[in-house]
């Protein structure tokens, strides 16, 4: 696992709202508006650190299946606004009664809600303490503490009442953030708990559907290219798709039921390069997961992706790097999901080169967004959709009906990078 002093040097763009946000609604929808802070605290590999969390990821699916406790290894949509990080999706929510605000990293490859990392937990009328332990190893920390239900608000009139959260009396890897807002899959939280390890635990998104707030347990995600610290550029949608934020329709694919990829939000798809439709990587299963910053492929897809592109390693990054004048000949990538071609254009599969020197990288290169996952294709997760993917496609994971939908955006195309 990462330790706190390793993720001290992560690059973190974290969108926090303002003391008083202003709330705006439209369509039924609502929004609240964010504000950027840029913080540049050293040099790290984000390749690195994506890799480590795939294979805890990986670990704790196998943990899972095999037994063994976690811990080793009309219709009502209502939107907010959520950050853009140069590692996760960061949002503010409010916990208690009168609530404080709490910066929680959005995460849709673990499924616990809780706090205390940075800020401490203020107890209120409505904190609850139950008899239960609470622990959750990621691979960019670990927390443990004490499980309290509690109301949790994540906007004006998106409240939830006796919602399950940590509050942590140890957390390590967490910096700039108070904790996390868990939205994977239910079974995630088996294990969590101590003594009742039995048990799941209900999500935020299962709450509002079985409070009534939405009427559906789906909750969408879109997100838009970042190149500079000050843009309002992400939000969520719980229980309904905003259709201002995609165009065309929205493609759905069941949730992949090949091992390890099917504990969390996976799919299967196949990855081709180029006119041509050279094969990247042949139909297999893999994540779509919200705290992974790159596109990670198996290491003998990325070795084929290396070759059709001409890249090379770089080692200040840990990235792969082309010359301006390869970028000027870079293919567009394509991803083949239940049916439906998603293109990734060549400007997608870029660094925004206005954050390069930000990265330890030179201003006259161009850093790939593809990162090799560090394990061969044939393991049961061989690709992680992240988020520079995410920022791409506007997505919904669809608890009811197991399944992840995809559509384009008018940032599909864009050039941003």
């Amino acid at each position: 696992m990462l330790t706190s002093s390793f993720l001290l040097t992560v690059i973190l763009l974290a969108l926090t709202s303002t003391a008083s946000p202003v709330v705006t609604v439209r369509d039924s929808l609502i929004r609240l508006p964010f504000a950027k802070r840029v913080y540049k605290a050293g040099l790290l590999s984000l390749h690195a650190r994506d890799q480590v969390r795939v294979h805890h990821l990986k670990a704790l699916a196998k943990a899972k299946s095999t037994g063994q406790p976690s811990t080793h290894a009309a219709t009502t949509v209502v939107s907010v606004n959520a950050t853009n990080s140069v590692v996760d999706y960061v949002l503010d929510v409010g916990v208690g009664t009168p609530p404080t605000t709490y910066s929680l990293l959005v995460d849709t490859g673990s499924s616990n809600t809780w706090v205390g990392a940075g800020q401490r937990f203020v107890r209120t009328s409505s904190s609850v303490e139950t008899k239960d332990r609470v622990s959750v190893t990621y691979g960019s920390g670990e927390f443990s503490g004490t499980e309290f239900t509690d109301t949790v608000t994540l906007a004006s009139g998106l409240v939830i009442p006796s919602q399950s959260i940590g509050v942590a009396t140890r957390a390590e890897g967490f910096q700039g953030v108070d904790g996390i807002l868990g939205i994977g899959p239910t079974d995630l939280t088996l294990d969590t708990l101590r003594p009742d390890s039995g048990n799941t635990v209900p999500t935020v998104t299962d709450n509002l559907f079985s409070q009534g707030t939405i009427t559906e347990d789906l909750v969408a995600v879109s997100f838009e290219p970042t190149t500079s610290d000050s843009i309002t550029n992400g939000e969520l949608t719980f229980g309904g798709t905003d259709s201002s934020k995609f165009t065309g329709k929205i493609s759905f694919a069941p949730v992949t039921t090949t091992s390890p990829a099917n504990e969390f939000w996976g799919i299967d798809e196949t990855i081709t390069y180029g006119a041509s439709g050279t094969t990247i990587l042949a139909e297999t299963a893999g994540i779509v997961d919200t705290g992974t910053t790159l596109l990670l492929i198996a290491s003998d897809a990325f070795s084929l992706y290396q070759k059709a592109t001409g890249a090379v390693e770089d080692r200040n990054t840990g990235l792969l790097r082309l010359t301006t004048a390869q970028f000027a000949k870079l293919d567009s990538l394509f991803f083949n999901i239940n049916g439906t071609t998603f293109e990734f254009t060549a400007n997608a599969q870029a660094w925004p080169r206005a954050l390069n020197t930000a990265i330890g990288g030179n201003t006259n290169s161009v850093y790939l967004v593809v990162g090799n996952l560090g394990t061969p294709s044939g393991e049961g997760l061989d690709f992680v959709n992240g988020q520079v993917w995410l920022e791409r496609f506007y997505s919904v994971f669809d608890t009811t009906n197991r399944r992840i939908g995809f559509a384009t955006t008018s940032f599909t195309n864009a050039t941003t990078n």
